[in-house]
């Protein structure tokens, strides 16, 4: 046996709150995941467009999955904390309790989900307003942004609205339920929030808008101590919390990040030398981060301020220290895939011989579509089949949340090859529009080489393969499926003091596990429905014109 003292391994827990579930893992200072654990939370949807959570919800699948990944550990090797989450606004009153954000006065559901677009009609007047800060959000303001939803709620909610202690993006809630210290991420402020890295709050947006009330008390309601992400919080983990998540009191606790930006961090650093890619011995900014779940995310940074129209950004370190990002996105793409498959006729056979056959159902899918292909590449299947993917508006290029989903080239057959097909049609529109929002990303500025994917849809073959064949760039997957965990573990390792920056920590911990290469010989075809996909949009905005004549 070797003789002398082995060091111990250092380990980093991160936790990502998505849609739908809270999934912890502990991470080691590679980037391996040692422990992983999942728990599903709580969707309420009182009304169309209405999306709620609960943040006690919240936190006790936070507490709940932590616990799982850590048991057996030994304390003393666990060195830090971070989390990440969607960008969705927690309300809490002074005394941090719940607060309705409803007008039902459920109080226990006191989160508007980020997908939620209640708040169409104040972001149409916060737009009208053209404001200069609008120009940092690719020149129009989303709905799922938070300037909005504080706006419904002062308009709808009065009593809700007086009570108001704090407003949270949900990943800076849960750092305050950590360490009690009520501090911000410059990420969440600066991408959903509207503050800027050199000039903070403007006080002129604010008061336009009809919040002049944010203003008067010096913006404590919304921050007015911001942390870079990874920087420790506080003291980190109170004695309370720790109880709470089975961790040792004191731990660092990192500033936290947007669900996406941590899977960003989790891919975008990584070595990639041996893997002859295009953006090897190239700077970062070659790179494009695709956070691929619920919805997508397409995170591109540049050492400049590039503004590009329809994508939000620039955003100074909002991601990656020193340098500027810009975020492209589409806000249905996995829910969109389950929704189109989901609701077909057919839906039920293929459960049925999906499950005969111990195979997901997009696994299914995947191989009948090898099988009724025939001759053809599986892409040439949709030659008269186009989907336009925006089923719940588009947030980039075209920041237009009024537009709508299309299909055009149904038949009257009910089958399971339909809806194969219509499968297919739907992956393909997705990578369309992600083709789409990288020519936006280009013309800007931006000299896209490659593709980094990471998310739920990057464990799809069908997905990945096309996102390569229509976008013509070869595709990068990380060797750890749950990058957004890794993304947020890093922060942690950040902020404990084990590593000197967030880009030492993304190149050590972020790691390739395959590559996928575009086919060329399919581009023709693509760029003909790449023609179509365009085509599809402009046909819905003159019919829409003529039925508003």
């Amino acid at each position: 046996m070797p003789s002398g003292k082995q060091t111990a391994v250092k380990y980093y827990v991160g936790v990502d709150v998505g849609s739908a579930s809270v999934r912890a893992a502990l991470v080691d200072g590679f980037g391996t995941v040692v422990a992983h654990a999942e728990q599903p939370i709580q969707v309420w949807e009182p009304q169309p467009d209405h999306y709620e959570q609960s943040s006690a919800d919240i936190w006790a699948a936070c507490c709940s999955v932590t616990k799982e990944v850590v048991r057996g550990v030994d304390a003393s090797q666990i060195r830090g904390l971070g989390f990440d989450a969607t960008c969705s606004l927690v309300v809490v009153d002074k005394q941090f309790q719940p607060l309705a954000v409803n007008c039902q006065g459920q109080s226990h559901r006191n989160v508007i989900m980020w997908m939620d677009h209640r708040a169409a009609s104040q972001v149409k007047r916060i737009n009208a307003t053209q404001h200069r800060v609008l120009n940092y959000v690719g020149g129009a303001m989303s709905v799922e942004m938070q300037p909005p939803k504080l706006l419904w709620i002062k308009e709808n909610l009065p009593e809700s609205w007086e009570k108001v202690g704090y407003f949270f993006d949900l990943p800076d809630f849960l750092s305050w339920k950590a360490t009690g210290v009520t501090a911000r991420s410059l990420c969440t402020v600066v991408c959903k929030w509207t503050y800027t890295s050199d000039r903070g709050w403007d006080d002129s947006f604010w008061k336009m808008i009809g919040l002049e009330d944010l203003v008067k008390d010096k913006y404590e309601k919304i921050g007015n101590h911001v942390l870079s992400p990874g920087e420790a919080v506080g003291k980190g983990l109170t004695p309370e919390a720790a109880k709470d998540l089975g961790l040792p009191g004191g731990i660092a606790v990192a500033a936290s990040l947007i669900d996406a930006h941590a899977g960003g961090l989790g891919v975008i650093g990584a070595d990639v030398r041996g893997h002859n890619l295009p953006c090897e011995n190239q700077p970062i900014t070659s790179r494009v981060a695709m956070i691929c779940g619920t919805s997508s995310c397409h995170m591109g940074v540049s050492e400049t301020p590039l503004f590009v129209p329809g994508v939000w950004g620039p955003y100074f370190s909002a991601m990656v220290p020193g340098l500027w990002l810009n975020e492209g996105g589409q806000s249905a793409t996995g829910k969109l895939i389950d929704h189109v498959v989901r609701g077909h006729v057919a839906f039920p056979e293929l459960e049925e011989k999906a499950a005969a056959s111990a195979h997901s159902i997009y696994t299914y899918l995947n191989s009948h579509l090898d099988l009724i292909k025939k001759s053809l590449p599986v892409g040439f299947l949709t030659v008269d089949l186009h989907v336009w993917p925006d089923f719940h508006g588009n947030r980039s290029p075209l920041t237009d949340l009024t537009l709508k989903g299309m299909v055009v080239g149904l038949t009257l057959s009910r089958g399971l090859d339909e809806l194969a097909l219509i499968y297919l049609a739907t992956i393909q529109a997705i990578a369309l529009g992600t083709r789409h929002i990288l020519e936006a990303m280009q013309a800007a500025g931006h000299d896209i080489t490659t593709l980094f994917l990471c998310g739920g849809l990057s464990k799809n073959p069908l997905f990945v393969q096309m996102h390569a064949d229509i976008t013509g760039k070869p595709v990068v997957l990380s060797r750890e499926v749950e990058s957004v965990l890794v993304g947020a573990a890093i922060l942690g390792a950040c902020a404990s003091g084990d590593f000197a920056s967030i880009q030492e920590a993304m190149a050590k911990m972020g790691k390739i596990g395959r590559v996928v290469q575009p086919n060329h010989e399919h581009k023709r075809f693509y760029d003909k429905k790449y023609e179509v996909f365009l085509k599809l949009v402009e046909h819905q905005r003159e019919y829409r014109s003529i039925m508003n004549s």
